[in-house]
């Protein structure tokens, strides 16, 4: 006989299965899954429209003092694109196999932090413990396209300023071990997409100054120097991932057929750079 799962087992598979993949997220049945559950915790729920569709939900625990600066526990509820073929099994069922290992889309980043806060205050609450300060737990929809129409506005209004957050935590991992990890001086994220516009016209010419061969310099510039990054951290053992810069070639936009030259091709790319470079 199989033995009986943990509520906050269920719960976090409930939570994985709610498919919040971009760019087309079910923020409809994830925010009223999180109405359930926050209220199930004991905690008071307001839904905060950024901008039309754009729900961020907060689940706040009062303290005993409530004058005082707030906790505030911050995770996004959307996850990026999944490619099906490549995965053992549907990204989108939560399955949990022999062994207790889930798979599923958001599973590390991050449903599982989103859920152990709430499955945590949840446990010591239902333990009569109090907290002296409030807690805020943000759920935020769309960490992983910016953030530019949720957690940005969300800062500006006057909603996020009465929560009167004195400290925050975000983005985080599951980690199997009984280890705490903690992380500081993280790499900033800079997107940066490159446009390259020149001449357009038919296929089947040696057109001069084209889209096309801008591009390529553009390209290899950039992997060059991904190279670069890389090597440095291949060849000095003391370096870690996050002390080199990481350059990845994310999007490439253009062209309309294959006969025509297209007059402008953009291609995009992910960098990371660690806090000791210097962005001048």
């Amino acid at each position: 006989m199989a033995a009986k799962e943990d509520p906050a087992v269920t719960h976090f598979r409930e939570y994985i299965r709610i498919n919040t993949m971009q760019p087309n997220p079910d923020y409809v049945s994830c925010t009223a899954w999180l109405r359930i559950r926050g209220e199930a915790a004991g905690g008071e729920v307001e839904v905060v429209e950024t901008f039309p569709g754009k729900p961020v939900v907060v689940i706040s625990f009062p303290g005993t003092r409530p004058e005082l600066g707030t906790l505030l526990l911050n995770s996004h509820t959307d996850v990026v694109p999944v490619f099906p073929e490549h995965w053992k099994y549907e990204p989108f069922s939560a399955h949990k196999d022999s062994e207790g290992n889930i798979y599923g889309r958001g599973t590390q980043d991050m449903k599982c932090v989103g859920i152990q806060y709430l499955e945590a205050i949840h446990r010591m609450k239902k333990q009569g413990k109090t907290f002296t300060r409030t807690i805020h737990l943000t759920f935020v929809p769309d960490e992983e396209i910016g953030g530019e129409t949720g957690m940005q506005e969300f800062v500006k209004m006057p909603e996020f300023k009465k929560l009167n957050a004195a400290f925050a935590l975000d983005e985080g991992y599951a980690n199997p071990t009984d280890k705490f990890s903690l992380f500081y001086g993280e790499r900033c994220v800079w997107w940066v997409m490159v446009k390259c516009t020149g001449q357009p016209g038919h296929g089947s010419q040696f057109l001069a100054n084209t889209a096309g061969e801008k591009l390529q310099r553009v390209i290899n510039s950039f992997l060059a120097f991904r190279q670069q990054q890389q090597d440095k951290l291949n060849s000095d053992p003391d370096l870690q991932l996050g002390d080199v810069t990481s350059v990845n070639l994310t999007m490439l936009k253009g062209g309309v057929q294959f006969n025509v030259v297209p007059a402008e091709l953009s291609v995009g790319f992910d960098i990371r750079i660690p806090p000791t470079v210097n962005l001048e």
